[in-house]
């Protein structure tokens, strides 16, 4: 199971981002759990500056950006 983690405040595009990689991870067909964090401490712990990010088992794949579905899929495979 793919551990994937959304990190932001709960802005617009955080909540676009998990709305999008929740989508890529369906298309997929792949076992998965979403996580939202949240905390700027949370979040700092894995070295972001810019949200939102996404993490993927444990990496981050992208800060600061909004990836297209596609995009999403090749990340989280």
């Amino acid at each position: 199971m793919k551990k994937i983690q959304i990190l932001g405040t709960g802005c617009q595009k955080c909540t676009k981002l998990a709305d999008l990689t929740r989508q890529a991870a369906d298309e997929l067909g792949i076992e998965y759990e979403l996580e939202k964090v949240t905390k700027i401490s949370d979040i700092m712990k894995f070295g972001v500056m810019v949200t939102p990010a996404l993490v993927v088992d444990g990496q981050v794949k992208v800060a600061g950006g909004l990836p297209n579905v596609e995009r999403i899929k090749e990340m989280i495979k």
